[in-house]
């Protein structure tokens, strides 16, 4: 389970964030890749450049291929993976004449060779998604992604008649079913209002409202895709444009909060918790990754700009705190 969610705060800057939700976590960190990084490709492509683009995210680092869970680069695009096991048809080899990524390096790719949603939509023309995995100890990952930044986002999801690019109007991404079920689902939901209802009477008996969220009664509340879909669809679409860093961070962090699952209240056939192992955020503004971990007391604050991108490898980014934050 996992949820991802996009903004533009009162500036037109673009605010990407998501949670992770699972049973345990990998030995994640905050890793950035600099533009000349000599990563490892799946496959041969030739149209690729040399150098690309600084990239920033959530993620692990194997044989030197830098495995982001969700990351984000220097012109302000992002990309987050979420589970999709049960719709997920990857290609099962590369296809001669196409662009062909492997299922694990497609967040890298997109935001190590792309500056905008446009760009990957036009790339994705000539892409194949392959089901190859980066090692024999980590199997693929059936996933789709969620690819946004400050002019709106888009779903990239490998189904059984081929690849499929959904425009999100939503801004939100959840798991199962596709994107486009999901969004349909929220007409079911469009008699929801934020307001107070006013008073109605039934024959002789006047009723009130008890107070303020009484316009929202059917607002699912469970932990699957569609719950959270539609109630982080809903918070996110309601909450009052704001300025400034913290005041845009925690906008992020609280309608993710909203939405975030707890241990125990999720639990796998095999009796594991699945839980919100960590929330995070890009803001391309600030050029700038946010993370918390589900015992975190504090959120990491991690600068792209503090990084040193010289060099030919990926590297942890310490956080660099808040002393100033605006």
């Amino acid at each position: 389970m996992c949820t991802a969610i996009r903004f533009n705060d009162a500036g037109g800057g673009m605010w990407f964030g998501r949670n992770l939700d699972w049973v345990s976590g990998y030995g994640e960190r905050v890793v950035a890749t600099p533009p000349g990084a000599r990563v490892p490709a799946a496959f041969e492509r030739p149209g690729e450049p040399e150098h690309g683009r600084a990239v920033i995210g959530v993620g692990i680092v194997a044989g030197g291929v830098p495995l982001y869970f969700d990351c984000a680069n220097d012109a302000g695009l992002a990309v987050a993976g979420l589970n999709f096991p049960q719709s997920a048809r990857y290609a099962e080899g590369p296809r001669a004449g196409a662009v062909n990524v492997a299922a694990y390096e497609f967040p890298y790719w997109a935001c190590r060779n792309h500056a905008s949603v446009e760009e990957v939509r036009r790339a994705l023309e000539d892409v194949v998604v392959v089901a190859r995995p980066v090692s024999d100890e980590l199997p693929v990952a059936s996933l789709h992604w969620m690819v946004a930044d400050a002019t709106g986002a888009v779903v990239v999801e490998c189904l059984e008649g081929g690849l499929r690019v959904w425009e999100d109007d939503a801004d939100v991404l959840t798991n199962e079913p596709d994107f486009g079920w999901h969004r349909q689902n929220l007409r079911n939901y469009l008699a929801l209002d934020a307001s107070e209802p006013e008073p109605a009477s039934w024959g002789a008996a006047r009723l009130e409202p008890f107070g303020s969220g009484m316009g929202t009664p059917g607002l699912p509340g469970g932990w699957s895709g569609p719950d959270r879909f539609v109630r982080a669809a809903f918070a996110n679409a309601r909450h009052p444009v704001r300025e400034g860093e913290r005041a845009n961070l925690a906008r992020l962090l609280r309608t993710l909060g909203s939405v975030a699952v707890p241990m125990g209240s999720a639990l796998m056939p095999d009796g594991g918790s699945e839980h919100t192992l960590y929330a995070s955020g890009f803001s391309s503004a600030e050029r700038t990754y946010y993370h918390v971990a589900y015992d975190g007391t504090s959120v990491g604050r991690h600068p792209l700009d503090a990084c040193d991108l010289s060099g030919a490898e990926p590297l942890e980014v310490p956080d660099a705190g808040w002393d100033d934050a605006r």
